[in-house]
Formats: structure tokens, C-alpha cells, sequence
């Protein structure tokens, strides 16, 4: 029979440890290590002391940003947890020097990170580019949606808040109805301690009701998003918002990142409680010129193009790009199918291939099939008849100015390509809108649709997705990054930038050897 050593996991042994010896060079550790003690800047967050002459000596905050993002890298995101592993895990005793902040301490340190956290950022990109990490060719923007600390319940728009509100009050009224009932006839309560749960019940619907009444003293208008409408509002944070994302609908943010090509740095990143993002690809590539400036480049975008996916293709920031002078690759929503290697490509350059509930698709008359005859100045359908003017001045939402024509009724109702022309089967008639201008015209989404219809455009493009989403999957799945856990803008903000210093560290780690010879 097999003879083996005695094991125990239970036994304890004092062991002498050199705390610097357990900061191995090579590692992830050692670099966070050099990189804070020789290549930060700290002069605001030691501005930010006042005790010179009376106080309790304060943490250092450079021992502080290591534990963070050591902590950080490996998962850790609680103030507790991190707290925990400075007293248990060797290497985490030996960034904190054995100093052992308390978990309040590390909380209140990241809080306070936000004046000084874009100019930490900008040092550790400084070093990037002291190690010719970034090649400033080519730059591809995307956002990741996060959950943050808040719930979906609290929220919602003015009225859907008072609604809720009232359906409240209403269950309040029921169930002390109920109980007046049963007091005053001194009937039995059917099921024990069901009088106490409505009890508890009744305390939880008001302290709802006095927290909605609260809220909407403070808050006499809605928020009103992009489109000019109402949009909903969080109770408990009121920075972040309601957007959908591959996991369902989340009450969160956006994490917004700008990578560079050459090896996937990070210049540029911010969180924002928007779900269009088209209105945030201005303030991003703003912020890289900006930082780029305090690399010693005047403009960055001179030579570097940006490309980004459809979510940033609007009108509006296409004309920005052209007015900015940025070399950008952006694609429209239909630019997948309109590629060749789909069958149906073609289809997607004139009308619209609807599916019917038979499964099969059905192809609908478009705009652009009813022809105007010059000499009566009458439209006509594909059908021959001639449709009448409902609304000479008609105007778009985006500005353009039409006509609005009607078929008549007595034509359409017995006409025999109805099914290919009335989307709505109990429609009384086809309504069509000529809008003058609208295609002729040269828009900046057109130009930049043509713009990457070629060879070239499409190419550079291609490139888009092994640029940016590499850094999303090391930031979710690698580094454990699933949900903000601090509310408002301003501190989510720091907790995604110092993500975004953990991943461009971890380029240090890898890199600055080789660099270095």
C-alpha cells in the first residue's frame, strides 16, 4: 500500500517575510508599484491635506491608489473586501507597507479621487507613450453598459411616479379599511400573525408614498433627453438611467472608451447615464484632444482617424465630424446590410423588406415608386391613379420641407396590388410624402455612407472591432468588472478611469520590459 507524508491545511507556522522581496519584477504588482512611486504626479491629492501642524498623520495616498488597484485587478471592488485581503493576502500587506486602512478609509479615498483622477490617467498614459505603446493612427470609441447602484423599481417619469404614488395610498385605504371592518364587527383573523404583516405592510406603503412626495418637491419638472420628450428619472441616483443592453434593461451607465490600435491603450474614457450615443462622441473626442495636448500633440486628430459603430451615427455628429476635420468611420444602421456577402443586400438600397406574420417577406411600394407626371403635376401609384395633394407645406422633423399626397379611397379600396401597398390591411388609403431635397441633397450621412462604401472605408472600419472590444471583454470578463457600485456621475466616473488605469497598466506589465531592452 502507498506511504505518503503527513498533511494538515489546519496547522499555523510564524514565517519571517520581507515585504519588498514579495513584489516580484514581471509583475502586475511590481509595475503598479514603479509606475506610482516613479511616474505619478500626487500634488493634488497632497494639497487636498491640511493637518501640517495638528491631526493624525494621514495615509499615503500613493500606498492607497496601490491597494485600489491591485484589488481592482483581481475583482475586488468592495471597500470591505479590499480591506480584508491588506490583512490576509501577503503581496496586498506588502503594497500597503502592513498599514491596514480601515474599509471606511479606502471608501472615503476613492470618493475623494475625482480631482486628481484624470491628471493620475494622464501620467500613466505618459508613461505609454514613454514606452512607444501608443501609435496616435488609428482610434475606435465604443461604451459598455453597466448596471449601477440603483434599483429599476424608483424609476420612472413625473407622472409614472404620482401613479405609483396613488396606487400606494390606495392599498394603505384598502387595508385600513379591512382592519376597521374586522375591529368594529371583532371578527377572527383567518390566518395567524396576518395582522401584523398588514401592519408592517401599511408602514412600508407610506414610508414609499412620503419618499415619492419628497422626491417630486425637489424634482417640479422631468428630465427632458435628446428628443426634446420626458425621460425617466432615478430616485436613487439621479445620474444614471434606464438604457437597454445585451442582459435586458438596467438602470446604469455607459462606460464610454477611445482605444488605441497599435496596442490597445486606453486615451480616452468617461461613464456616462445616457443610452444614445451619439450625443456623447463629441465630449469624448474632446477629452482626447485634451489629454493628447499634455502628451505634446497639438492635434491629435490631424493624423488619427476615429471610427465608431452605428450607435454614433446621427446627422449631427457626422456634421461635427466634418466641421472638426476628423477622419472618422462611422456607418449608418442599415451599412451590415447593405454589404455584399448578404443575399439581400440590394434590397436595402431603395425600400424596406417588411415581414409579414406568415413569415414570408412581403415588399411594399415605396416613396420613391410614385412617380410625379410633370404635365398634370399629379402623383401617380404604381397602380396608374393619381393621388391628390392633402398638405402642400408639409415639414419633417428634420427640417425639410414636402408635399403630403392622398390616394382615394374609392381607388384603393378595390385596387388589385392593395396587399403590396397598404402596410395596414384596414388602412382606407396610401398616404405618401415627397420631400424635397431629401435624397438629392448631400447631407454629411450621406457623404460619410458613400465614404465607406469603398474599398478603403470598409477596410478601416473592418478594423473597428478587433480594436475596442478585446478591451470591453479584459474589463468585464477578465478583470471582473459586472456593475458600478458607487451612485452619481462624478463617482462612477472614477470607478471606470481607474478600470481604465488597471488595463492600461496591465500594458505596462506586459510591454515595459521588452521597451525598456
Amino acid at each position: 500500500m502507498a506511504r505518503y507524508k503527513p498533511t494538515d491545511y489546519g496547522q499555523g507556522q510564524f514565517i519571517a517575510i520581507s515585504f519588498e522581496r514579495q513584489i516580484l519584477p514581471g509583475s502586475f504588482e511590481h509595475a503598479v508599484n514603479f509606475v506610482i512611486d516613479e511616474k505619478l504626479d500626487f500634488s493634488i491629492l497632497d494639497e487636498m491635506r491640511t493637518n501640517d501642524d495638528a491631526g493624525a498623520p494621514a495615509y499615503n495616498p500613493r500606498v492607497m491608489l496601490k491597494i485600489v488597484l491591485c484589488a481592482y485587478a483581481r475583482g475586488i471592488i468592495s471597500s470591505r473586501e479590499i480591506a480584508a485581503v491588506c490583512q490576509e493576502n501577503v503581496v496586498m500587506m506588502a503594497l500597503s507597507a502592513n498599514t491596514r486602512p480601515h474599509f471606511t478609509t479606502i471608501a472615503q479615498f476613492v470618493r475623494e479621487l475625482g480631482p486628481a483622477m484624470m491628471d493620475l490617467f494622464v501620467g500613466v498614459l505618459l508613461y505609454c507613450d514613454e514606452l512607444n505603446l501608443i501609435g496616435k493612427e488609428m482610434f475606435a470609441i465604443d461604451g459598455c453598459k453597466f448596471s449601477s447602484n440603483a434599483s429599476k423599481e424608483w424609476s420612472g417619469t413625473r407622472a409614472e411616479f404620482e401613479d405609483k404614488r396613488d396606487k400606494f395610498r390606495a392599498s394603505v385605504e384598502k387595508l385600513v379599511a379591512q382592519h376597521r371592518t374586522m375591529d368594529k364587527n371583532g371578527l377572527p383573523e383567518s390566518v395567524p400573525g396576518k395582522r401584523a404583516k398588514e401592519e408592517k405592510a401599511i408602514e412600508s406603503f407610506k414610508a414609499k408614498t412620503a419618499k415619492i412626495d419628497a422626491w417630486l418637491r425637489e424634482n417640479p419638472k422631468d428630465k427632458i433627453g435628446s428628443s426634446g420628450k420626458p425621460v425617466k428619472s432615478s430616485m436613487t441616483d439621479a445620474d444614471s438611467a434606464k438604457m437597454a443592453s445585451s442582459r435586458g434593461v438596467i438602470q446604469g451607465y455607459n462606460g464610454l472608451a477611445m482605444v488605441d490600435s497599435k496596442h490597445q491603450v486606453i486615451v480616452g474614457a468617461e461613464a456616462f447615464g445616457k443610452a444614445d450615443e451619439a450625443v456623447t462622441f463629441g465630449p469624448m473626442l474632446e477629452q482626447v484632444r485634451e489629454t493628447f495636448k499634455k502628451l505634446k500633440v497639438k492635434n491629435i486628430f490631424k493624423k488619427a482617424k476615429v471610427c465608431a459603430d452605428s450607435g454614433f451615427h446621427t446627422e449631427e455628429s457626422m456634421k461635427m465630424l466634418a466641421e472638426k476635420k476628423i477622419d472618422g468611420y462611422v456607418p449608418d444602421k442599415l451599412f451590415r446590410k447593405r454589404d455584399s456577402a448578404f443575399k439581400t443586400a440590394g434590397q436595402h438600397r431603395s425600400f424596406k423588406a417588411l415581414i409579414g406574420r406568415d413569415g414570408y417577406k412581403k415588399r411594399f411600394f415605396s416613396a420613391d415608386e410614385f412617380i410625379l407626371d410633370p404635365k398634370k403635376g399629379k402623383l401617380v401609384c404604381p397602380a396608374g391613379k393619381e393621388l391628390y395633394v392633402k398638405d402642400s407645406n408639409f415639414k419633417t422633423a428634420n427640417g425639410y420641407h414636402g408635399t403630403q399626397y392622398m390616394a382615394k379611397k374609392t381607388d384603393c379600396r378595390v385596387c388589385e396590388l392593395r396587399s403590396a401597398c397598404l402596410r395596414k390591411p384596414h388602412s382606407p388609403a396610401r398616404t405618401v410624402f415627397k420631400v424635397e431635397g431629401r435624397w438629392e441633397q448631400e447631407t454629411f450621412s450621406k457623404k460619410m455612407i458613400k465614404k465607406l462604401e469603398s474599398e478603403v472605408g470598409r477596410f478601416l472600419y473592418g478594423m473597428r472591432m478587433g480594436i475596442v472590444e478585446p478591451v470591453f471583454a479584459n474589463l468585464r470578463h477578465m478583470l471582473g468588472l459586472d456593475r458600478f457600485t458607487l451612485r452619481g456621475k462624478t463617482k462612477v466616473n472614477i470607478q471606470w478611469l481607474l478600470y481604465g488605469l488597471v488595463h492600461n497598466l496591465g500594458k505596462v506589465q506586459r510591454f515595459e520590459w521588452a521597451a525598456t531592452g
